[in-house]
């Protein structure tokens, strides 16, 4: 379900028992986790487990507990140990074709695992990589209308994804794609200033998520789908938010692309990629609608 990576430092071994599960080997690990393939002891049913694990405040002593690396990161480690655990309590309720399953959730070596479905199919960033981009106007529209049906339902609970982009989607048979890692899941309309393991993307993550006390809303995880649409067809990652907001060169999808899409979709991803957060769609709605053709754009009022 990922793309298998460089092993983390202080990953457990193959063989080692977790709940109900045997370690089988790592897919990846990123600044707060590590991913493992496991088997269910019960049923041999292959399961994805994530394991709060980060890097540069922890370690793991001989016991295999996951422990603060220092005294000074005491605080900041069992604060993020809190929303993981936050975070896999969210995602059982989350139950939608589009957004990763996740079947259990427990604590054991002094951190919070978390257990979802395993599914086959390939990561979106290692695909767009393969096709140097350039991906067909059709299998967009086939992964991002059911992605955004499962963002919607996200943000009618009330919380926003804020790490959308192409390694956080999985790409099953048919293109048909599934949500991942809501690490940097939030209560919609809370200030960033007081969330210390808040997670940036550079190229992906709108202005709001960098400036401190910058109010985040669904009009930030839709930055992140048209950034992720881009590269999609561009085959990289736009620039970085701080960097447009100073000197936008990035040039419009409606010029940049027009001889290969219509006119509709580079128009929704220009839209959904405003540097100013009032300019941008303001619900997943209104960007289905644009994908679609028919959502008007709002009167510019920026406020920048």
């Amino acid at each position: 379900m990922a793309t298998v990576m460089h092993s983390p430092e202080h990953s457990l071994p193959p063989g080692t028992r977790l709940d109900d599960f045997v370690i089988e080997r790592i897919l990846g690990g990123g600044g707060f986790s590590i991913v493992y393939l496991a088997i269910s002891t019960h049923d041999n049913t292959p399961v994805v487990i994530k394991e709060y694990m980060p890097s540069s405040l922890a370690t793991r002593d001989a016991n295999m507990s996951v422990i603060p690396s220092t005294e000074q990161n005491t605080e900041r480690f069992n604060h993020g140990r809190r929303l993981f655990f936050q975070e896999a309590s969210t995602l059982t309720t989350l139950k939608h074709a589009n957004i990763v399953n996740v079947i259990n959730f427990f604590r054991a070596n002094g951190t919070v695992y978390m257990v979802m479905e395993y599914e086959e199919g390939v990561n979106m960033q290692a695909y767009i990589k393969k096709h140097n981009g350039n991906l067909s106007e059709p299998f967009l529209k086939a992964v991002f209308l059911p992605l955004l049906d499962g963002l919607q339902m996200i943000h009618s609970r009330g919380l926003l994804h804020l790490d959308i982009k192409p390694s956080n989607i999985h790409l099953r048979s048919g293109a048909n794609p599934l949500l991942l890692d809501f690490g940097a899941v939030h209560e919609i309309m809370q200030t960033r200033q007081f969330q210390p393991n808040q997670v940036i993307t550079p190229g992906f993550s709108p202005i709001e998520q960098l400036d401190p006390g910058g109010y985040v809303g669904p009009w930030t995880d839709i930055y992140a789908i048209g950034a992720t649409i881009r590269a999609c067809i561009e085959g990289i990652s736009p620039p970085p938010s701080p960097q447009r907001r100073e000197k936008d060169m990035l040039r419009p999808a409606v010029s940049a692309f027009k001889k290969r899409y219509s006119q509709h979709l580079l128009e929704a991803v220009d839209w959904a990629m405003e540097v100013d957060p009032l300019l941008r769609p303001q619900s997943v709605d209104k960007l289905i609608e644009a994908l679609h053709g028919k959502a008007p754009k709002q009167d510019k009022k920026s406020l920048f």
